[in-house]
């Protein structure tokens, strides 16, 4: 008996991530493909007052608050794919984790889709087994998608590798 609540323990978490997945799919059947604009960790111990956040960004002004706080410890928008967004067209979605340990932790905004009413984004939060270094890290990752009026909902998971 024991085993049957361990098993189902282990299994029900996998089930409903598949199915929130599909459930998503039925629901909003126009995916979006977004254009990256940076993945990667913010180093450090948070000297840069992000907090763990889901951001929707539809302005320049915006676009460079956030620019500015990330780079206030290291220079990170260098490594930007692009850092001039057309905010006539496009918009912003930023995903910020928590501050983490070690450099073992992703972040990423995993799909994107249209339904009526509204945009949901999926981000998956992974964590790696094995310690890939001992430096205190914010995971982050920024995209843009056309610009629409409807309101974007984030829906996270997590993941172990």
């Amino acid at each position: 008996m024991k085993a049957t609540y361990f098993i189902l323990f282990l299994i029900l978490p996998l089930a409903m991530k598949t199915c929130d997945k599909n459930n998503m799919n039925n629901e909003c059947p126009d995916k979006i493909t977004p254009v990256e604009i940076a993945r990667g960790v913010l180093h450090g111990n948070g000297g840069e007052g992000i907090e763990a956040s889901e951001l929707v960004i539809t302005d320049p002004g915006e676009w460079q608050k956030l620019m500015n706080k990330m780079n206030s410890v290291n220079r990170v928008t260098d490594r930007f794919a692009e850092t001039q967004i057309d905010f006539e067209r496009y918009m912003v979605l930023a995903v910020f984790d928590s501050i983490r340990p070690n450099g073992n932790y992703r972040i990423q905004i995993k799909e994107i889709r249209e339904c009526p009413g509204k945009i949901k984004a999926l981000v998956e939060k992974s964590h790696y087994g094995r310690i890939a270094t001992a430096v205190i890290v914010q995971p982050f990752h920024i995209v843009k998608i056309p610009k629409s009026e409807k309101p974007v909902e984030f829906t996270a998971y997590e993941k172990s590798k």
